[in-house]
């Protein structure tokens, strides 16, 4: 009986270390016999970590290797040419090399945005901006990959039936036809080749080699699942070697043969890929015999659950037997080391994952991995473990697009096409590698000085001139503003070619790509440094630069732009692209996708984002071709990669320490467990204890408790005693009332002088409509004070449109509030025209002023009234304009809106300028909203004389007090009386203790 030449290293053992000792054995532990064999293995890190299991065979000294290489890094642009290292094959067969990544995938855009137009008026939707255009090139691309590696014709297409399908997709089906058509003929001209045809052709050239002249040596290809048919091929004549052998991983050799023959039916299952190997290599099962006999594997209760759980789902019925088994596996048993963590949320998941992998770390020679497909998972877990100065090894990388350099040249490209913009253009300059040509510190200095002085509030003109218009009108200081529009300058001049490029109607990308880079070296550049030094420096520095060369020489293949169009181009482009940055990881964690987790073996697995959609993966739809049209053009099932992903599940559950992980809800949506869990949850209630696969609350709570002290101590409200000299000695009268509501608001205002910064790119609030309001009326009434003209109310519109003029550019404002405005100017020309009759004169925005003696000396009151009325009879009114809401009677009754009556005051002391004292005879609120009705006076019925006196008491009461060294400013002494609109509550922290002062 011949020895075999297929062989299976088990879920749980560690498959490189049995790998290296096995092939030890084999060539009779001869080191120099052993730098004769061949490994053929699935990926480079996998070599990586092959070469390190030798390293430990021989317990750390030096040794030789066999040739170890990589056969299925199908995405490198630089494929692995090991297959041909030693016959030559690929210069004998004179291969064509292949095309650039990004040539093929520019080329690729061309052509979609070429027959699309070309089919247009046949209804086939056509890509509106290159953006997307390259977005439908990537799915072509990995269209093509899949049709040739699964060696399909794209001549069958004209077979598929476009009646049987959607009519979108039979118009897709035929823009399909002449795509694959032209295609070739494009690659034929340029005398290169798809990525894919090349490999299989060294592939097939290296098989041909070993059949013409078989080599005596071990050649062994390891832990592939054969899934792509050209390594199947190589596969088979492996076999035919003479020192051929295939080791593969976790085949299940103790699964039934009815659930074997159900396998073949079921692509979802994680052995599925094994039968259809098998079925490929024309071997049965039972041939398959265990590389090398190792202790360090699963135990048989844990591979039974497995087994059970991952059972064909036309056996699963199965599972209603269990309980009466005789042989089922023992409950407590089969769930040791296995465990489930169900989190709230993707931060809590990630939080208990970094906590399990730190725990590792305590115990010398352990081991440690998460295993997961979600990208973003896998970074909050790393950003987790740098509170205790853990660096991990992260097998996925780091979207170069999340990069330093490429994040800067992404928020330049936003910048331009915002021209400038407040939020983009404080991105922009506020990114760690901007110095515009100076000290780093010289540059934040001018960015906060235009950022406080310019681009908080309503927005600026566009463009540079926009901005340096916004600081000549700037209330700074002429030396800061000489300042900053010298730097302004100098800024423009770094960033104005792009700014212009981006505005153009037609521009080639390379055009485009060397005016970004000069303008985002010229930004990066310091006093001491060129910015070409700082933006390309590193590992993500390096891979933009090569980005940037591939596309400034494949440029024409794309032709010309509208430059709005370039940065989603550049945002597209950048899409799967990852950099992996040098750094200094922990030897003994790890952070690791599927494959490359699949030979390896850790003490403890933490398989991560177990939720259906993320493990599986749903697949992405095809722009190209629908589920049926796959189906039946010969491509595979989705479910075969799921059945894929659950040959990986399987393998990485075989370590002894075993923890499964979900969030049950991302971005504020309900999760689905993953199919794999809730089979492992049916499996314990088929065994008769539901408990055993119960929840982890541990991780959780140790994760709650890192941030959360064992006792709280309740906060204090501030309380702060300044000096009487430093307490104000003026306030306004609108301010009066904040100090008896807040006067922890007047200590931050007028004694820290805090003000409040306004939003960035500030859109017109209630607050600005209000001052546009009473602009335009305060501008009428100063300019008609006794008699009206005939047009009045047209007079009045004029001076509000110059009023509402800064806002009009806004769709909210034309749309809602010049509206309201036309009827308040309505009613408010009719009420003038009813009242001016019995009054003389109507003063408009009158600053008044007067002084209270104080204990510490004489304090100011100040205010301005919004209009003074004296009536014909020569009695005197004043009335408060308001577009919001006005004070209760009770509020004024009892001093809390003392506004009106402290004006009031004011005149009967003489306290505005050019009016002579006298009593006020009436209070009154003009209600200016503009809605139903649009206008309302509301008279004052209290009487006037008692509310003056009133107010001047409680002035006095105020200045006494707080002329007291040892009176604190407060904050919010009574919460029921808090200020509607506060500015400081944050800087009180009034969240922090506002219930527990209320509730004491």
């Amino acid at each position: 009986m011949s020895a075999p030449r297929l062989f299976t290293i088990p879920i749980g053992a560690a498959f490189l270390d049995v790998l290296a000792a096995g092939l030890w054995d084999r060539v009779g532990r001869d080191p120099l016999a052993l730098t004769e064999a061949e490994v053929l293995l699935p990926t480079r890190r996998a070599v990586r970590a092959a070469a390190d299991a030798f390293l430990r065979l021989g317990d750390g000294r030096p040794m030789l290797l066999p040739k170890l290489s990589s056969i299925a890094d199908v995405e490198e642009e630089e494929l692995d040419l090991a297959l041909g290292h030693e016959t030559g094959v690929a210069e004998a067969l004179d291969l064509p090399p292949a095309i650039p990544a990004l040539r093929r995938q520019l080329q690729l855009t061309r052509l979609v945005f070429a027959y699309a137009d070309r089919l247009k008026d046949d209804g086939v939707p056509a890509p509106r901006t290159p953006e997307q255009a390259v977005r439908l090139a990537t799915a072509l691309g990995r269209l093509i990959d899949q049709v040739q590696s699964e060696r399909l014709d794209t001549t069958r297409l004209s077979a598929l039936v476009p009646e049987e399908y959607a009519a979108h997709w039979g118009l897709t089906l035929r823009f399909l036809e002449i795509v694959t058509q032209a295609w070739p003929e494009v690659l034929a001209a340029q005398g290169v080749v798809d990525p894919v045809t090349r490999r299989d052709a060294l592939m097939r050239a290296k098989a041909e080699a070993w059949r013409a002249q078989p080599p005596e040596a071990p050649v062994i290809i390891a832990g592939s699942t054969g899934s792509v048919p050209a390594t199947a091929e190589l596969m088979r004549t492996v076999l035919s070697l003479p020192g051929g052998a295939i080791v593969l991983p976790g085949v299940d050799l103790a699964m039934d043969d009815d659930a074997w023959a159900a396998v073949a039916d079921d692509p979802a299952h994680p052995q599925h890929g094994m039968h259809r190997l098998l079925d490929k290599l024309d071997t049965l099962r039972g041939a398959i015999a265990p590389w090398r006999a190792t202790a360090d594997q699963t135990t048989p209760a844990r591979v039974r659950l497995i087994g059970e759980a991952m059972r064909p789902a036309a056996t699963t019925g199965a599972w209603q037997a269990l309980t009466h088994d005789r042989d089922r596996p023992p409950v407590a048993e089969a769930f040791a080391g296995l465990r489930r963590i169900e989190a709230a949320s993707p931060r809590e998941e990630a939080g208990a994952i970094a906590l399990l992998l730190r725990e590792v770390v305590e115990t010398p020679g352990r081991t440690a991995a998460l295993v997961t497909p979600d990208r973003t998972l896998a970074r909050r877990v790393a950003s987790e473990l740098t509170r205790w100065d853990l660096t991990v090894d992260d097998s996925g990388g780091t979207p170069l697009a999340h990069s330093a350099p490429a994040t800067l040249l992404r928020l330049l490209a936003e910048a331009a096409v915002e021209q400038a913009a407040p939020v983009p253009l404080l991105a922009l300059l506020k990114h760690r590698l901007t110095a515009g040509g100076m000290t780093v510190g010289a540059f934040r200095r001018q960015i906060r000085r235009l950022e406080r002085e310019v681009l908080r509030g309503p927005r600026p003109a566009s463009g540079f001139a926009g901005l340096r218009t916004a600081v000549e009108r700037s209330g700074m200081a002429e030396a800061e503003r000489a300042g900053l529009l010298v730097w302004l300058e100098d800024l423009s001049t770094r960033l104005d070619p792009v700014f212009a490029a981006v505005a153009c109607d037609r521009v080639t990308v390379d055009e485009m790509a060397k005016v970004h880079l000069a303008a985002a070296e010229a930004l990066a550049a310091t006093d001491t440094k060129p910015g070409a030094a700082i933006l390309w420096r590193g590992e993500a520095g390096t891979a933009l630069a090569r980005l940037f060369d591939a596309l400034r020489d494949a440029a024409d293949d794309l032709g010309p732009i509208r430059g709005r169009e370039w940065p989603g181009l550049f945002e597209a482009l950048l899409e799967g692209r990852v950099v992996h940055p040098s750094v200094d990881p922990h030897p003994r964690i790890h952070i690791l996708g599927a494959l490359e987790a699949r030979l390896q073996r850790f003490d403890r697995v933490i398989l991560g984002g177990l939720n259906e959609d993320t493990w599986p993966a749903d697949p992405a739809p095809d722009p190209w071709m629908s589920r049926p049209m796959r189906q039946d053009f010969g491509l595979p099932p989705a479910e075969r990669r799921i059945g894929l992903s659950a040959h990986d599940v399987v393998m990485a559950m075989g370590a002894p320490e075993v923890v499964l992980t979900r969030a049950l809800r991302v971005d504020g949506t309900p999760t689905v467990p993953s199919r794999w869990l809730a089979r492992l949850e049916t499996v314990a209630r088929a065994l008769g204890d539901a408990t055993a696969f119960a929840p982890w609350r541990a991780p959780l709570d140790w994760y709650a408790a890192l941030d959360h002290p064992v006792r709280l101590e309740p906060g204090r409200p501030p309380a702060p005693c300044p000096p009487v000299a430093a307490r104000p000695r003026q306030l306004s009268v609108t301010r009066i009332e904040t100090w008896l509501r807040d006067p922890y608001s007047i200590y931050a205002a007028r004694i820290l002088t805090l003000d409040r910064l306004e939003e960035l790119d500030a859109p017109p609030d209630a607050a600005d409509r209000g001052q546009a309001i009473h602009a335009a009326l305060d501008a009428f009434v100063r300019q008609y004070p006794r008699d009206l003209p005939p047009d009045a109310l047209d007079r009045l519109l004029t001076i509000g449109q110059a009023a509402f003029e800064a806002h009009m550019d806004r769709p909210g404002v034309a749309a809602f509030w010049w509206p309201r405005f036309e009827r308040v100017a309505r009613w408010f020309i009719a009420t003038e025209r009813e009242r001016r009759p019995a009054l003389s004169v109507v003063h408009t925005e009158q600053r008044g002023r007067l002084v209270v003696d104080g204990p510490a000396g004489p304090f100011t009151l100040t205010g301005v009234a919004d209009r003074i009325e004296r009536s014909a009879t020569g009695g005197w009114a004043i009335a408060d304009y308001k577009t919001g809401s006005q004070p209760s009677k009770k509020d004024l009754e009892t001093g809390r809106a003392p506004q009106l009556p402290l004006e009031a005051l004011m005149l009967a002391r003489g306290g505005f300028e050019g009016l002579s004292p006298a009593a006020v005879e009436a209070l009154a609120y003009w209600r200016v909203g503009g809605g139903n009705p649009p206008g309302r006076i509301e008279a004052v019925k209290t009487d006037v004389a008692t509310l003056i006196d009133e107010a001047e008491a409680g002035l006095r009461r105020l200045i006494e007090a707080f002329d007291d060294p040892a009176t604190p400013y407060h904050a919010i002494p009574d919460g029921r009386r808090a200020p509607r609109f506060n500015d400081y509550d944050h800087l009180a922290r009034v969240g922090e203790w506002a219930g527990e002062a209320e509730e004491g």
